[in-house]
């Protein structure tokens, strides 16, 4: 009886001895965990949290970069919502994001399902279509300007080789903004297509070899198999793509230049925080703008996530 007993205070002291090792190991953990996040916490906090904070604080006051900020409340936010030209960089921005997301997404699928065959040079075409991504939206702005050149554009010169019209792809105020988005949808397509290959990659060929043998034909295989099952993956091209294009400044402002005639068909939301901010140095009314953008993107958001029980199918 008493060696029983003694035998079960040794286990008890040695599972208190090894619950104590754990916590010591688990501690060890803990500290060399928050050792590895916390260049990129550090980085996350002082260049996009403690920046966000200020931007918010900034919308309700007058700032001009230099001197004491002064609260004014609401009267940025009024203030843009009668200026012409925030609504017009309103519109120009919801036309982009309307036109190039759904054309760019389109696009990216039609090609990863071409890239999705067995066929020689494959690893060379996807290399092929990921390039612009890895490219520099300014070299690429560069070069689309220089494309887009009425005088001198390689893309005016082989249409007038075949005596087609040519156009002010970038001067003319009816086309400059649809030729901007088709230099962005061509930029972007590679992200979209390595992202929509990856889904594509992860449907089981049971499937195509169930409908097969059923005889369905490979329209109604894409319909009925391949589109339901990446659209968890479409969804989130969907969503980064819209967020992109909402943001969009780097490829218009280099694209324009200096040139004050293309400010106003080519203006978006970002354009005019940029310009409000660095140009006139208005820092309150350009924190009012972003955070106005960031009220849009964050409502869209959540309404896709809502409505993304109706359409993405996340069991396969």
């Amino acid at each position: 009886m008493l060696t029983n007993f003694s035998s079960t205070i040794e286990k008890n002291n040695t599972q208190i001895v090894t619950v104590k090792q754990k916590k010591k190991w688990l501690n060890k953990e803990a500290i060399f965990a928050l050792l590895f996040i916390a260049p990129t916490f550090l980085g996350l906090l002082i260049f996009y949290m403690l920046p966000a904070i200020a931007s918010f604080v900034l919308s309700f006051s007058s700032w001009d970069g230099i001197t004491a900020p002064v609260f004014v409340g609401f009267e940025n936010i009024r203030t843009l919502f009668v200026d012409p030209t925030f609504q017009r960089s309103i519109i120009n921005t919801i036309v982009f994001t309307i036109v190039s997301v759904p054309l760019s997404v389109v696009i990216a699928t039609l090609v990863s399902l071409m890239l999705n065959q067995k066929i020689k040079g494959m690893v060379f075409y996807r290399t092929l279509y990921f390039l612009p991504v890895v490219t520099m939206p300014v070299a690429v702005g560069m070069v689309w300007k220089w494309l887009y050149n009425t005088d001198y554009g390689l893309i005016n010169y082989l249409l007038g080789v075949f005596h087609l019209p040519q156009p002010s792809w970038l001067f003319d105020p009816n086309i400059a903004l649809f030729s901007v988005i088709l230099v962005y949808v061509w930029m972007t397509i590679g992200h979209n297509v390595i992202l929509l290959l990856a889904g594509l990659q992860g449907v089981s060929n049971s499937y195509y070899e169930a409908a097969q043998i059923d005889g369905a034909s490979k329209f109604r295989q894409f319909l009925n198999i391949t589109l339901p099952l990446i659209t968890p993956t479409l969804f989130f091209v969907f969503i980064t793509s819209m967020i992109s294009s909402l943001q969009m400044f780097d490829l218009i402002f280099v694209m324009i230049g200096d040139n004050n005639a293309l400010l106003d068909p080519l203006r978006t939301i970002v354009f005019g925080v940029y310009e409000s901010g660095f140009k006139y140095s208005q820092m309150g009314m350009a924190s009012a703008q972003a955070f106005l953008l960031f009220l849009a993107i964050l409502a869209i958001t959540i309404i896709q996530f809502i409505f993304q029980k109706k359409w993405v199918h996340y069991d396969s």
